[in-house]
């Protein structure tokens, strides 16, 4: 049986099997055994590490401008975004037991991941300001519609996204009523099924719940070297004049480059990911590991597929890339074969990004030196990273949102700054007097 008790106080203090061993002063094999439950860790050890992480534990903000809650979380991308905007994060949930490893290990001493958020009431949700999520989307039926209307009951958009995650994300909104939300999703959730499932979504949002919403696609090419582009969808309890259309985004055009992200010579070297070496009068230089470097039969192929989607007049194949770069989108399936993302090397094949040039690329890192915990296998850390938000992008969006935010949790300052809550305001204080 596995001893999930030492493996998850390795991941909260943010430790790689290798990098435990070596804190520990044991054989990698040996903290491999303790996981396995071959064999029992000595107290001493459980107590090193359990000393750690109460000491490396992020202090408490004292007073946070907002809480919220963060649905569908992934490795963690949206929260990072809005605690960056002065948020606190009060409810997580997340299904994939990988991604949640990766969560835990960057985000220590904090609540319990919840899973399933189909199987969540969610009057066991805390109070939240504001909801953030990055849902999937998946195809939205309207079967059944026409049976509900034989028995003449009446059906709202919230009917028609029933069987959906989408609809978890309306039940909450609707037994909670945050102040704000932010949804997050690829660009074609606008054109998909030919723009029903988007009107279904703002219909659900604005005519079935009342939410005011505004919504823009963003390319964040002109924060991170990657054209990467997702639409976002904030909504507000009240009408506080927040406009997408209005905001200022940085050009797509500009920005950082692929060589602000890939690894440096001059860099601290990762076990794993990278190693050092003595150059002559060079002194020790940082290489990217040789297991990144793809084989002679994945390049033939690749070169090979290329060659045959060109003659046939298609644009598919692989996007080989130089540090003056900037890349195509980080998928999900780019442990498979990195086509989308190859970087030319000088004299051998190219190789795949690691996957801390991944958590560059996404913007988990904002520097060499700053690295966030990858607690998983390369494969999973691929697949965690391409299916992320960019941090520094919803970090603006969250900045942009935050006094809109504050001025409904102050409502004296919404309704000295909102004339339509204003109306609002007075036709209820003629119904009271009334």
């Amino acid at each position: 049986m596995e001893d999930h008790a030492f493996r998850s106080l390795r991941e909260l203090n943010g430790l790689s099997v290798d990098e435990a061993a070596e804190l520990l002063d044991v054989h990698p094999k040996t903290v491999r055994r303790w996981e396995a439950g071959e064999t029992a860790p000595r107290r001493a050890f459980v107590e090193v590490l359990t000393h750690r992480l109460e000491t490396r534990k992020p202090p408490e903000p004292t007073h946070p401008a907002f809480t919220f809650i963060d649905l569908f979380a992934g490795i963690g991308g949206m929260r990072k975004g809005f605690e960056a905007a002065g948020g606190k994060c009060v409810f997580t949930s997340e299904w994939d037991e990988y991604a949640q490893r990766t969560y835990r290990a960057n985000f220590p001493d904090d609540h319990e991941i919840a899973g399933d958020i189909t199987q969540i009431d969610a009057a066991d949700i805390p109070e939240h300001d504001v909801l953030v999520a990055g849902f999937p989307c998946q195809p939205f039926s309207i079967a059944g519609v026409s049976k509900l209307n034989a028995l003449g009951r009446q059906h709202g958009f919230m009917n028609k996204t029933q069987g959906t995650l989408f609809f978890d994300v309306l039940r909450i909104l609707k037994h909670h009523r945050p102040a704000a939300f932010l949804l997050e999703n690829v660009k074609n959730l606008k054109s998909h099924n030919k723009g029903d499932t988007f009107r279904t979504i703002c219909g659900a949002l604005e005519d079935d719940l009342g939410y005011q919403i505004s919504y823009r696609v963003i390319d964040a090419k002109g924060y991170v070297p990657q054209h990467r582009e997702r639409i976002f969808i904030a909504g507000f309890r009240e009408d506080t004049g927040f406009d997408f259309n209005r905001l200022e985004f940085r050009d797509p055009a500009k920005g950082p480059l692929l060589g602000d992200i890939l690894h440096s010579p001059d860099e601290t070297p990762e076990a794993h990911y990278s190693v050092q070496k003595k150059i002559g009068r060079l002194g020790p230089r940082t290489f990217v590991d040789g297991r990144y470097t793809l084989s002679d039969k994945l390049w033939n192929y690749l070169e090979a597929y290329a060659a045959k989607h060109k003659a046939a007049g298609n644009g598919f194949g692989f996007g080989l890339n130089t540090p003056k770069d900037k890349a195509r989108t980080l998928s999900a399936r780019y442990y498979k074969d990195g086509s989308e993302i190859l970087i030319a090397q000088a004299g051998k094949n190219p190789r795949r990004l690691t996957p801390r040039e991944c958590a560059r690329l996404m913007g988990f890192d904002p520097d060499r030196e700053t690295r966030i915990t990858i607690p998983v296998s390369d494969t999973r850390a691929y697949k965690q990273f391409g299916n992320a938000v960019v941090v520094p992008v919803v970090a603006e969006v969250a900045n942009y949102m935050k006094p809109h935010i504050m001025r409904i949790l102050d409502p004296g300052e919404l309704f000295e700054k909102s004339p339509a809550a204003l109306r609002r305001r007075a036709q209820q204080l003629q119904l009271e007097v009334g």
